[in-house]
């Protein structure tokens, strides 16, 4: 079996010819949908349609987190809150954690729901990064955190899992698998990754005691990780998403974590600086490939005529046949499993659905 390791975008609410060109490329297994391939719910429906029809075994995906980080708003997608508004429920009362855990579970299924019956099989979702700038330390920058800010469950790592398992359970209920991001942690850090290259300085024995420990309890059903672009140069001189220690040696080796491991965007700037020089974003994925992701994921490069998107492709097709990146069987496999399971209700029958209405009920107010 061959694999199909990467995950590109398309240019706008209806493919083009390149756009299938490119889809139906043999290394392509999944397809990233911005706000601008958003339309209308009957737009984003025909166009996942049209996608499956060309290739039935590709991984539709979309970053919908809730919050600040959703891509799809109007006509009828409910507004979900942010994952921060579930760390202050959690607080808000003696029956906070128990209440907090229902909706979160709720946030995932509406979620899920609402993506499937559009046709769309996967969402990166949940955040698992602390918030570490409310931790009350002295000497904590006032901007650590702020790239993360309210996509942060809470400070404490027990509270993140619980409430992450939660989402989780929401999110299979609605046959949708999951991705916890960004391993081994991105709060701690204060630069953003899209225009920097953020660094953590703390040495693997506190990253895994704090930032890491959600990964840890979470192993044995996470479905996928998408490492930081960060650095952590007590442990490895690579961004976490490059570094065979972070993926091969701690996250499988350590936390006997079994699933996917997908790349961060590709595209951003912090993500392609490595040992002192900038990557194109094909050395960037095979890089990434290299060090132990299973899927590389690059964005926005379908734009302008794509022309960086065809360099690309042709680039990792000519690193295959140089024996580079040689096909894995159990990379696909990764791949394959995050496909979503079960039938989808289409929007008129989820509407109806008493278990939707319900779990909709259940969503605190956004925030």
């Amino acid at each position: 079996m061959t694999d199909s390791p990467l995950i590109i975008d398309v240019a706008g609410t209806a493919l083009t010819a390149d756009d299938r060109r490119r889809l139906q490329h043999p290394l392509v297994g999944g397809c990233i949908y911005f706000s601008r391939n958003f339309e209308s719910r009957a737009q984003i429906t025909a166009l996942s349609a049209e996608i499956r029809s060309l290739r039935p075994d590709l991984l539709i995906a979309v970053d919908h987190e809730g919050g600040r980080v959703q891509r799809f708003r109007t006509d009828g997608f409910t507004h979900l809150p942010s994952m921060r508004t579930l760390g202050a429920l959690w607080q808000s009362a003696a029956d906070g954690p128990p209440r907090a855990m229902n909706a979160a579970a709720a946030l995932g299924q509406v979620l899920a729901a609402e993506l499937r019956a559009c046709g769309i099989g996967f969402s990166f979702a949940p955040v698992l990064d602390l918030y570490h700038a409310d931790a009350g330390a002295g000497d904590a920058p006032a901007s650590r955190s702020a790239v993360i800010g309210n996509r942060s469950f809470h400070r404490d790592p027990a509270v993140v899992a619980a409430l992450a398992r939660a989402v989780m359970h929401g999110l299979r209920d609605a046959g949708m698998a999951h991705c916890g991001k960004h391993f081994p942690g991105h709060g701690f850090a204060a630069a953003d990754s899209h225009v920097a290259v953020p660094v953590d300085p703390r040495g693997l024995e506190e990253i895994l005691a704090d930032d890491a420990a959600p990964y840890a309890w979470l192993s044995a059903s996470l479905a996928a990780v998408m490492p930081a672009h960060v650095v952590y140069p007590a442990v490895d001189a690579r961004p976490a998403g490059f570094s065979r220690r972070w993926l091969q040696e701690v996250l499988r080796g350590r936390l006997g974590f079994t699933g996917a491991v997908i790349s961060d965007d590709l595209s951003m700037e912090g993500a392609r600086h490595l040992e002192g020089r900038l990557l194109t974003p094909a050395q960037a994925a095979l890089q990434a490939l290299q060090a132990g992701c299973d899927l590389a994921l690059l964005c926005n490069q379908s734009l302008n005529g794509g022309a960086v998107l065809d360099e690309f492709l042709g680039a990792m097709d000519a690193a295959r046949a140089r024996g580079e990146l040689p096909p894995s069987a159990e990379r696909e496999r990764r791949r394959r499993a995050l496909l979503p399971r079960g039938e989808a209700l289409d929007w008129a029958a989820l509407m109806a659905d008493a278990a939707y209405g319900h779990a909709r009920a259940l969503l605190p107010a956004h925030a």
